[in-house]
């Protein structure tokens, strides 16, 4: 099972350009807690960073910066931490772990925005999988009740 499988396909996303007030409105407007800042060449569009709400309230209010007159550009820092398509759970998982970050942009090979995959999405995806093994555990104990009464 792959990441790419299970993955939010349908990612906000925001220009480096665009202001952190826009960036914020649109957090609002679509009740995430992140957009994936992007580079758009020949309409694909190319992960450079993540802004989260976090980082709006510490690098943001609580500095008193101006959210109309400072870029998204200028909040992100450094290259993003990515998950690959074709990475698995735990692949996933020990990233985020190491990194200390709770989403991570999803891409394919060509370095393309896919998707996105959050903690809470693969608490959902380990809560299935765990519903899976014990669904094999009853049906084992409900097959050997009706093979020895």
């Amino acid at each position: 099972m792959s990441i790419g499988e299970h993955c939010t396909r349908d990612v906000v996303i925001v220009v480096g350009e665009e202001s952190l007030r826009t960036a914020a409105q649109l957090m609002r407007q679509h009740h995430v807690g992140a957009l994936v800042v992007i580079d758009e060449r020949d309409g694909e569009r190319f992960p450079v960073g993540v802004v989260t709400d976090r980082d709006l309230v510490v690098e943001v209010i609580a500095a008193e910066v101006d959210a109309d007159t400072v870029a998204v550009r200028d909040l992100v820092t450094g290259p993003p931490t990515l998950a690959y398509d074709t990475d698995s759970l735990a692949d996933v998982l020990q990233v985020m772990r190491q990194r200390a970050v709770r989403r991570l942009p999803v891409v394919n090979d060509a370095g393309m925005l896919v998707g996105i995959i959050t903690v809470d999405d693969a608490i959902g995806i380990a809560a299935e999988m765990l519903a899976d093994l014990s669904a094999v555990v009853d049906r084992q104990r409900i097959r050997e009740a009706h093979q020895r009464p």
